[in-house]
């Protein structure tokens, strides 16, 4: 079977998926359904999607980032993520709301194959590194999606009619439970990922270590994220407070790379 087929495949599947959600969280049984038949099923999109992934990123000893490439990894990380987190935590919902998303993710290699090489030193230093540093965009990405979520909920509390999709979430505190969780990780991941880059630069790179933009935004992200743990631990902060800060880490954390490469090959064509 060709990529092309793969790629529709695997965006069916996601697709057929996302609609059986949709029905379940209508039927007010996602979390049951969730954790059993139809959550498993999620596997198997996941995994063709995987595969696509790793026959796209790693080419002839050369790692390719191009952006639609990266943003379809940090898709399928989030899925996982939340796939592999079905059992512990009520999360049918907000699988719900990433499906469709990961459904359009898996297609984007194959309509925009732009690729963005990034020849780097024989070591397992590099793929590392870049893999810890779109599994702490991942992690965000889930700490953004709660933040929007809940900031939602919160608004439309005391409205007469709340729309489907934010009736079946689950409550305010488990969110924000969820949400300090997702960014502890994160931000251990993210940590790991720019003291790497700092005290590993010649194996990583091949060239010693240089402030660059990207550098910048990423040190931002990792700032804000710290304050904001600090802030909820001895300040009990939480609300508006923490989806402000929250959002505005992953803003940076977007501009250190994925803003970037928009730019380069969006709006450059580079």
């Amino acid at each position: 079977m060709s990529n092309l087929a793969l790629h529709l495949l695997t965006f069916v599947l996601y697709a057929v998926l996302a609609i059986l959600f949709w029905r379940a969280q209508s039927a007010g049984d996602a979390e049951q359904q969730n954790r059993g038949a139809l959550g498993f099923a999620v596997i198997v999109p996941l995994l063709l999607h995987g595969w696509l992934l790793y026959g796209t990123l790693f080419v002839w000893g050369t790692l390719n980032l191009g952006l639609a490439y990266a943003f379809s990894l940090i898709l399928w990380l989030t899925v996982l993520v939340y796939w592999l987190a079905r059992r512990f935590y009520p999360v049918a919902s907000l699988l719900t709301l990433m499906l469709p998303l990961a459904a359009a993710a898996s297609g984007l290699p194959a309509l925009f194959p732009t690729a963005h090489m990034l020849v780097h030193p024989a070591s397992g230093l590099f793929d590392t590194h870049v893999l810890m540093a779109m599994l702490a965009y991942s992690l965000f990405t889930i700490a953004a999606l709660h933040a929007g979520l809940i900031a939602l909920v919160e608004k439309r509390l005391h409205h007469p009619k709340m729309p489907e999709v934010l009736k079946n979430l689950p409550p305010l505190m488990t969110m924000e439970s969820l949400l300090f969780r997702v960014i502890w990780v994160g931000f251990v991941i993210l940590t790991a990922t720019v003291a790497s880059g700092f005290l590993f630069s010649e194996q990583i790179f091949g060239h010693p270590w240089q402030f660059t933009h990207k550098v910048l935004f990423g040190l931002l992200s990792w700032v804000v994220f710290g304050v904001l743990l600090l802030g909820h631990h001895f300040y009990g902060w939480r609300g508006h407070t923490a989806v402000r800060w929250t959002l505005s880490g992953f803003f940076f954390l977007l501009l250190a790379y994925l803003g970037t490469q928009f730019v380069l090959e969006v709006i450059l064509r580079r």
